[in-house]
């Protein structure tokens, strides 16, 4: 009689493997990252060791703001006309030579202007690197990739300043040199990977094979339009309100030393962290549409307590329930733009209206908000971020369940 063999152990299904090129970028992100954290903290200490008035100082964050916001429309169509890789390694050498051109400036007003010029550098490899991933990710786990790639800027931002304090004895010039360094050294990896390497194997340039997606079509779809408005309120809270009226709140208002501002200024940090480690692979399971509007009304909701807080302890909750919940959205709300555009077209123009969504709030909010604070209180401050951030989740409600899937977001495959 013959007998009969078990049934075979099937092989789990694999996931999708992230491509090598993006691997390159998040490697490239990192170092970036890395070389900022070490000169955020001392560039307005730095402005201020050539004698001039806070304000001057301040400036010289400002201007940086103002260029990238100035030139972000023509960033996509340098992107357009060099290809991503090009435009990135473009971008990140401007940085890189104004970066320490900024660390051999012998006045404030050289400082100001090499500055200034970066920010041009800066917007031009950002939005280069947006539209080379929202081409080029699969499908099926854009959500993911987005996730890494702002994880590889959090642990870069998380530790540059760590490193920075370390290396605080050896005066304000020498970070910039260290971070000009790390920036040819991330432009290099790009061009031997992404540009050289295409050449070598005789792969034809994509912007001869691939038309840019209008701008009036991102427009006409309702996702991009409620991107675009989350993208406003991230902008507005995540990189204004939070980095300048946070810390004026907590030492102004609950009185508390620059440590204890820093552990809460830390602990936005962590709550983004721990979001995105199951956050972006989430968005690539169950749509884009449901992690933005949980996501986003959270970090609302705690945006605008910030103000009612009475003490240290409720302000660490706060802080880090926000970048929990902004840790959840970002990614889906960036990989809900890479679904519209898809891999037949460049995203450059996309990406840059994108961008600017965020960057004009970041520049504006820090001045509305300080405005607020000193009329009315530092509350009405953190509520209206809070209503801001909440119109982001109204336009994501509004958008149909049907509507938030793009059809170049797919249901993952399985692979055997």
């Amino acid at each position: 009689m013959a007998r009969t063999l078990p049934p075979r152990p099937t092989t789990p299904p694999l996931s999708t493997p992230v491509p090598n090129e993006i691997k390159v970028l998040i490697a490239g992100a990192l170092l970036i990252a890395l070389g900022f954290g070490l000169i955020a903290p001392i560039l307005p200490q730095y402005a201020s060791s050539f004698d001039v008035n806070h304000m001057m100082a301040a400036a010289i964050v400002s201007v940086f703001a103002f260029t990238r916001l100035a030139f972000a429309p023509f960033a996509g169509g340098v992107s357009e006309k060099l290809g991503e890789p090009g435009a990135y390694v473009l971008g990140v050498m401007i940085v890189a030579i104004t970066t320490i051109a900024c660390g051999l400036a012998p006045d404030y007003w050289t400082l100001i202007v090499v500055r200034g010029i970066g920010g041009i550098g800066s917007v031009t490899f950002t939005v280069a690197a947006s539209s080379f991933i929202a081409r080029t990710s699969p499908p099926d786990i854009r959500g993911r990739i987005a996730g890494l790639y702002g994880g590889a800027f959090l642990i870069g931002n998380v530790c540059g300043p760590l490193v920075g304090g370390l290396l605080a004895p050896l005066g304000y010039r020498v970070p910039f040199f260290i971070y000009g360094g790390s920036l040819i050294a991330a432009s290099l990896i790009v061009f031997y990977f992404l540009v050289s390497s295409r050449g070598r194997q005789g792969q034809p340039r994509e912007r001869h094979n691939l038309p840019p997606y209008s701008l009036a079509d991102a427009l006409a779809n309702p996702k991009y339009r409620a991107a675009l408005l989350s993208n406003f309120g991230n902008g507005w809270m995540s990189f204004g309100v939070r980095v300048a009226i946070v810390p004026l709140f907590a030492a102004q208002v609950l009185g508390l030393d620059p440590l204890a501002v820093g552990l809460v200024m830390t602990c936005f940090a962590a709550g983004n962290a721990a979001a995105l480690t199951f956050s972006g692979r989430w968005s690539d399971r169950v749509g884009r549409r449901r992690p933005i509007i949980i996501g986003l009304s959270l970090a609302a909701v705690c945006s605008a307590a910030i103000g009612l807080s009475p003490n240290l302890a409720l302000l660490v909750v706060l802080s880090l329930l926000s970048g929990f919940g902004t840790g959840i959205f970002n990614p889906a709300q960036q990989a809900a733009v890479a679904d519209i555009v898809g891999p037949e077209h460049h995203a450059g123009r996309v990406m840059s209206m994108f961008q600017m969504a965020a960057d004009l709030p970041a520049m504006i909010a820090p001045l509305i908000a300080g405005w607020i604070a000193d009329h009315f209180g530092f509350s009405w401050a953190f509520i209206l971020s809070g209503v801001i951030m909440g119109i982001g989740v109204i336009a994501w409600i509004l958008v149909a369940p049907r509507q938030s899937i793009d059809h170049t977001e797919v249901v993952p495959r399985k692979r055997s």
